[in-house]
């Protein structure tokens, strides 16, 4: 997997940026300091609005992406209302910390910023690692999930090594400890595999996350004494995240750990296909298909002796009729196990298209898939947005040097929101009409008989 290392000498705060992580005091963007201490959570979401300016609501930066900078304000707004949001994580009201990290992290996914967080960077971990420490369920959640896209914008290097240092072992212990919120587990979980994957350099703490995030999700494994079926638990969330991760992490294995790691559970992960969670029958069915490609790119002649067992049972979920479970997870699950069953009997794969700006990328393989979905989740709708500017991602998906496009190209790009309510809204009445029509007919085929 290419990597370019990027090193620079660190810098422990930015000009005009938050202070010092254990510091009480922040620095505004005109200098002067002040103390953030007093707030109360009355005051929290008059503080919030005065320095966030229309990006209090988390999801402004989710639902316009980087629309909302051409249209309404400049790189210098975005980076003055950023050094506010940052401020604001050292806030006494954990509602305003959680939002200034949803802010924060929103802003990161839609808008590629590197030299103005990387002057920032040592002040941003600091205030992720008090939130992941201090902070309750939502809080670590948003916490985790700035850390993902944090080190997706450094991308690999000294800078994204320090930030997996600092934070990886206080990760690993929310996400090992039972007394913790499973969805904060989860996302911890998800920020470990995203961070190792991203950031480590020594194959040790590579071996060492693989290792945890085994732990985690094996805890679902049938026993010998256990039933056909598994049940879901609250912590099979937490189980499909670790899952998910691992097999991530599998990826850029060396080929003989990859061999230990196939050794170990290539027999045991079909026992999760009897799960009654329709994710982690999903989960360990895409896990499965990556194992078999990797198993084959290893040794083309690569035999599984359950392999007639492993085939009735996908056959199975790919033509599942159960009327005990919902119509939505049924055809959802029948889509991905159609192609998991062709990946296992015909070592095929079908490639997918997907479109950005003026490039189109294939997805032809299961490794790729896997990293393609891993950071589709964490970036949401700036994925995007990524792919035609993070060099980091386009060198996973071996897309070249970002395309450069001049601000006519890119305007006649754009599609205003407006536009695109017409359109999805035309499409809706073409998808109605057509579903009218069907009716019509069946029901004329119905008074015929």
């Amino acid at each position: 997997m290419p990597k370019n290392k990027k090193r620079s000498t660190p810098h422990r705060s930015g000009g005009g940026g938050g202070g010092g992580g254990s510091g009480t005091a922040a620095t505004t963007a005109g200098g002067q300091h002040r103390n953030v201490q007093p707030f109360s959570d009355e005051d929290a979401s008059i503080e919030t609005m005065s320095h966030c300016s229309g990006y209090s609501d988390p999801s402004s930066f989710a639902e316009d992406g980087p629309e909302v900078l051409d249209e309404e304000g400049t790189q210098e707004d975005l980076e003055y209302k950023l050094k506010g949001l940052i401020d604001l994580t050292l806030d006494k009201s954990a509602k305003t910390r959680q939002a200034a990290l949803e802010g924060i992290k929103n802003a990161l996914a839609s808008k590629m910023l590197y030299e103005f967080i990387l002057e920032r960077r040592m002040t941003l971990t600091d205030s992720i690692e008090r939130c992941l420490k201090k902070g309750k369920s939502d809080e670590q959640r948003a916490a985790a999930a700035l850390a993902s896209v944090l080190c997706i914008q450094l991308g690999p290097g000294i800078e994204s090594e320090e930030i997996l240092k600092t934070l990886g072992p206080v990760l690993k212990k929310i996400i090992c400890d039972g007394t913790a919120s499973v969805q904060a587990r989860q996302t911890c979980a998800t920020c470990f595999g995203v961070c190792c994957f991203i950031a480590t350099d020594d194959i040790t703490e590579l071996y060492s996350t693989l290792e945890c995030l085994e732990n985690i999700f094996s805890k679902s494994y049938l026993k010998e004494k256990d039933t056909n079926i598994t049940c879901s638990t609250p912590n099979t969330v937490l189980h499909i995240s670790s899952l998910l991760a691992w097999t991530l992490l599998l990826t850029i294995c060396p080929i003989n750990e990859v061999k230990k790691k196939l050794e170990t559970h290539f027999h045991k992960l079909p026992s999760l296909l009897s799960c009654d969670d329709v994710n982690m029958r999903i989960a360990a069915g895409e896990s499965l298909a990556l194992l078999f490609e990797l198993a084959r790119g290893m040794e083309s002649d690569f035999f599984y002796e359950d392999m007639d067992s492993l085939t009735q049972m996908l056959r199975a979920l790919a033509t599942d009729g159960n009327k005990h479970r919902a119509k939505v997870d049924k055809r959802k699950q029948r889509s991905v196990f159609r192609d998991v069953l062709r990946a296992v009997e015909e070592r095929d794969f079908p490639t997918e298209t997907v479109k950005f700006g003026p490039e189109r990328m294939y997805i032809d393989c299961w490794v790729k898939k896997h990293t393609y979905d891993t950071f589709k989740e964490v970036l949401g709708s700036g994925m995007q947005y990524h792919l035609q500017s993070n060099e980091f991602l386009r060198n996973v998906f071996e897309l070249g040097p970002p395309v450069m496009l001049d601000a006519a190209a890119l305007k006649t790009m754009k599609i205003s929101r407006f536009e695109r309510h017409l359109y999805n809204s035309a499409a809706f009445k073409a998808r109605t009409k057509a579903r009218s029509k069907c009716r019509d007919k069946r029901a004329d085929v119905g008074e015929f008989f």
